[in-house]
């Protein structure tokens, strides 16, 4: 023993060590979120009402290893590096969304459109790449629900004409008088990428080739609408 001083015993020394370890992990955790958080900050602002998902970061205090950590952060930045999001805010980079989106389709692409927008699902990219698909796979779909079919059955559209030609493919469906009330309009790949836009009358809105969270959230409500809209008088002028 040394005059004046106490020797800590192998406990206490132990659990100073304990508390050395989680003030290390705390600080280093908390530059890690600051430096995350301005990263984010442009996610968000690019996500436009888009949901993400933050996981919390955990310490090997929490029986969690620095290398079990490291492989978590990493995984989530290579699930982000699978697609791009982008900000929509003119009818050409609507169109140029669209036909992005359609081309990450392997199986169907759903489309709840207002009134097929002339221009965007009428354009000759768009068709070629909705042709390859469905010729590429045979157990490929495309559906589209309508909202108000008038201005195709007056003016006609090269996609309605493209369905005819391959109905067992491609169907279109006239949304229930009742479920009309929805403003959105957007197109969905598989259940992984999409073009969404909050105001059909508007063209500023997102797209993202791979966000299967909100894909999922929207192909459901879509899947509900199709299944109460039966196809009508309307189509039956334009032939399909």
């Amino acid at each position: 023993m040394v005059r004046g001083r106490t020797v800590p015993t192998i406990c206490e020394v132990n659990r100073l060590r304990s508390e050395n370890a989680k003030s290390h992990c705390i600080a280093r955790h908390a530059t890690d979120a600051n430096n995350s958080h301005r990263t984010s900050q442009t996610e968000k602002r690019d996500a436009v009402g888009t949901a993400k998902l933050f996981r919390p970061v955990r310490c090997q205090v929490c029986d969690r290893s620095n290398k079990e950590l490291a492989i978590s952060n990493q995984d989530l930045e290579q699930a982000r590096e699978k697609g791009r999001r982008w900000v929509i805010s003119t009818r050409d980079e609507m169109r140029q969304a669209v036909i992005e989106v359609a081309r990450e389709a392997t199986r169907k692409v759903s489309i709840f459109t207002h009134d097929l927008e002339p221009g965007i699902y009428d354009d000759p990219d768009f068709l070629e790449v909705i042709k390859r698909l469905v010729l590429s796979q045979t157990y490929s779909r495309i559906r589209v629900l309508i909202a108000d079919p008038t201005r195709a059955i007056k003016n006609g559209n090269n996609f309605v004409h493209l369905g005819r030609r391959l109905n067992t493919y491609i169907e279109f469906r006239h949304v229930r008088e009742d479920l009309r009330t929805h403003a959105e309009s957007f197109c969905i790949a598989d259940e992984t990428a999409l073009v969404y836009r909050l105001q059909a009358n508007r063209w500023e809105g997102i797209a993202d080739t791979y966000e299967p969270a909100v894909a999922k959230l929207y192909g459901k409500m879509f899947d509900e609408i199709w299944l109460a809209s039966e196809v009508e008088t309307e189509f039956r002028q334009l032939g399909i």
